[in-house]
């Protein structure tokens, strides 16, 4: 037997996609799997020593969505709570247990060794915890399980990653309770591919999801759709990096979408790169359901574009706005300040650019989260030791460890730099500001953000009945507020 435990407990809830995706696949493959999902449980440890007093599982998965909060200055890291779990489970079952998620699968091998977990799945999980069940029950021959990093001799082995180029997902969606999270966390959620073939210099997608994009039939998709509304979950925000990256693959599932009459029974919103991006993909977007689109802008700064790596140009930014106000989509930007290069002139250019072209919101964050094996990382290890770096900012001592959270914060923005960035935007309602360092704890560090982690206002406006995208929330908590 298989069991699985979701380990996430971030407020508002987020269901356990991945976890969901695997346990369907280990049930069609007929392995006998249980889901254990700790955050629909008032006391996870009591239930923990209940399940395993009866349980006898040949294997034990751990889910672990978030390594931190990638917010600065809050700066929550997860990992410890994670070793906590593995040594709770440690002492409760014999079963040998094997980590895997997204968080997790960004610093694979050094989660497994830091934890003291058995096995891990860097990358895909569904066809790997089948193989990996397989060859516990036989062999043991583990250098055929994708993606699998494991511990021999004494050692950490690690197979390639599990990004198989086929891409084809269980639609069924019934091995966690999706409408309790849709009840507590305001959106479902569906992935349309994964992997992101694109080269910004701070992203970890495809050190996670691989670097080269592979996409699910659109048919597939729209059955899942058809299986969470089923269920009673009618807004979904689709998991991909960027859901129109490539546009082709994009537009086919929205006109699957359209085809089986979904865009008038299901609402949803998603993460879209600023190109490409035009008329005849917004009409498909909004004929097969979408109501608000949050983009990738990064800056509006020429300069910081091209250091970012990003291919779009501040007219392009202008364009996706005026094509998702035109459709009444709502539209936010995600802003990321703070970049190398990144001075007071560049972000008061982003910043009166972004209220010139009129978003319904934009995301003022500041700090990059550093991860290794990113451009973003070879430039800080290039400036020289990192403990001496100026331009980086950490809330623990001693010698700089990248899995836990680190950021780059241009120090050209000057000693206060929310405070600078906070003084640009002037109160306009439709930002949301970063918090200034130090903060007297993660509560007062998260205050007029747009970080969704232990978000207590948005956990209250969705239990009083709110849906959607989390920023689309939190705006309209604001326009209410201001009436």
């Amino acid at each position: 037997m298989l069991t699985l435990i979701n380990t996430n407990l971030m407020a508002p809830l987020v269901a356990p996609i991945g976890l969901d995706y695997m346990a369907g696949a280990a049930r069609q493959a007929g392995i006998k799997t249980e889901v254990l999902d700790l955050a629909l449980v008032d006391d996870p440890a009591w239930v923990l020593q209940e399940y395993f007093a009866e349980a006898r599982p040949a294997l034990v998965g751990i889910t672990f969505r978030n390594v931190d909060d990638c917010f600065w200055p809050s700066a929550q890291w997860f990992v410890p709570n994670l070793q906590e779990t593995v040594k709770t489970v440690r002492r409760l079952t014999d079963a040998p247990i094997v980590l895997g998620g997204v968080g997790f699968s960004i610093f694979a091998r050094e989660i497994v060794e830091r934890v003291g977990a058995d096995f891990g799945i860097h990358g895909d999980g569904e066809e790997a915890i089948v193989r990996l069940c397989r060859e516990i029950a036989g062999r043991g021959n583990f250098e055929k399980v994708p993606g699998l990093v494991w511990r021999q001799a004494g050692r950490i082995c690690a197979n390639p990653p599990a990004w198989p180029e086929r891409l084809s997902l269980p639609t069924a969606r019934d091995a966690v309770d999706n409408l309790a999270y849709f009840q507590s966390g305001g959106q479902g959620a569906v992935e349309t591919k994964r992997g992101c073939d694109r080269r910004c210099i701070y992203c970890a997608d495809p050190l996670a999801k691989g670097p080269r994009v592979r996409r699910r039939d659109p048919h597939e998709v729209a059955d899942e759709f058809v299986a969470l509304l089923g269920q009673g979950v009618d807004v979904l925000h689709l998991a991909d990096a960027e859901f129109n990256v490539p546009g082709e693959h994009a537009l086919a599932v929205c006109e699957e979408l359209i085809r089986r009459g979904l865009g008038e029974q299901v609402r949803w919103y998603a993460y879209l790169a600023v190109l490409p991006f035009d008329a005849p993909l917004a009409d498909a977007m909004k004929r097969a359901g979408c109501v608000g689109i949050n983009f990738t802008a990064d800056s509006a700064a020429e300069a910081m574009l091209a250091a970012y790596r990003q291919p779009h140009r501040r007219d392009d930014l202008a364009t996706a706005v005026r094509l998702c106000r035109e459709r009444g989509m709502a539209v936010m930007l995600d802003l990321m300040l703070g970049g190398p290069g990144e001075t007071p002139d560049t972000a008061a250019e982003t910043i009166r650019f972004v209220k010139q072209i009129d978003p319904d919101c934009a995301g003022a964050a500041l700090g990059i989260r550093i991860y290794p094996g990113t451009a973003m990382a070879a430039r800080v290890l290039g400036e020289g030791p990192p403990e001496s770096n100026p331009n980086l900012r950490r809330r623990y001592e001693g010698p700089v460890d990248f899995l836990r959270p680190n950021f780059y914060v241009a120090r050209t923005l000057g000693e206060r730099p929310a405070t600078l960035v906070g003084d640009l935007i002037g109160g306009d309602p439709r930002f949301f500001e970063p918090a200034e360092e130090p903060a007297a704890g993660v509560a007062e560090a998260a205050a007029g953000s747009y970080n969704y982690s232990d978000n207590t206002p948005l956990v209250r406006a969705i239990r009083k009945g709110e849906r959607g995208a989390y920023w689309h929330i939190l705006r309209r908590m604001r326009d209410e507020v201001a009436r």
